[in-house]
């Protein structure tokens, strides 16, 4: 593992009503996985997903068998984290509890296998939509280059979900202008934008994920949050909802839902 700093902290890991599949989305990430853009193949076949994540151990609660099916197909994966979770216990100093989530974030990233982790350390339960969250958003983005964008859904209840889902979607709207010179990266489009349940199941999802091969990853990297598991048994909880989605909707023994945000690839 390496690590680069700037401001914000890089930590490198270098290693490892639904929608079928045959529908539009499902073919688009279908292409991702297989590194495939309406016949092209470019760039070696690999294609980038980034997460934004309110705090650690969000994206893998939300998304983590989707992404742990990403790093499968050879996808780069890296995530942003708005906060460090350092409201996330009563038990402990923040600035103490915010260094152990860190760590455990980079613990759960391994087990998946994502590239890089991003920790922006905004003040937990007080995460502003203003304009140096945007501006560090679209450098990200215009850096990251993804393909693919995951992110807390608009109709989450918890206040820094919320406030994630509009930074995210304004700075990537703002990353694919012409503007922003005060950014140094090109602009990048970003061609789909996924959202995530986490704290209030989605009830107008749009999209759904078999990740029944990938359960056990998700769960694992989940139990690597070991703060927060200890207060709540939260692997329990993704299991049973991963559990649950793929009984309702028929589409495997384990799925994540998601609401298209954006997905603007035509076949």
């Amino acid at each position: 593992m390496t690590i680069a700093a700037y401001n914000d902290e890089t930590v490198r890991h270098v290693g490892n009503s639904p929608i079928p599949c045959h529908t539009r989305l499902g073919k688009i990430l279908k292409a991702f996985r297989q590194g495939l853009t309406d016949g092209q193949r470019e760039e070696n076949a690999l294609k980038r997903v980034l997460v934004f994540a309110a705090h650690p151990d969000d994206d893998i609660f939300g998304c983590g068998g989707s992404l742990a099916k990403h790093v499968k197909q050879e996808n780069q994966v890296s995530a942003c984290y708005m906060t460090s979770g350092d409201a996330g216990s009563l038990d402990c100093r923040k600035k103490e509890l915010a260094r152990i989530r860190e760590d455990e974030a980079r613990k759960a990233a391994q087990v998946i296998g994502f590239q890089e982790l991003t920790f922006l350390r905004n003040p937990d339960g007080y995460l502003k939509h203003d304009e140096e969250n945007l501006k560090k958003l679209v450098e990200l983005i215009r850096k990251k280059r993804p393909n693919i964008v995951y992110v807390h859904a608009e109709s989450d209840a918890h206040q820094d979900h919320r406030v994630t889902f509009h930074l995210a979607n304004e700075a990537i709207g703002r990353a694919s202008g012409p503007l922003f010179r005060e950014s140094k990266e090109k602009p990048w489009n970003t061609d789909t934008v996924l959202a995530y349940e986490v704290w209030t199941p989605l009830s107008d999802f749009n999209y759904t994920e078999d990740v029944s091969e990938f359960i056990k990853e998700k769960v694992a990297s989940l139990r690597k949050h070991e703060s927060q598991v200890k207060i709540a048994r939260y692997d329990e909880a993704a299991e049973g909802l991963a559990r649950y989605r793929g009984v309702m909707t028929g589409k495997g023994q384990y799925c994540e839902v998601f609401k298209i945000v954006k997905a603007s690839i035509a076949f």
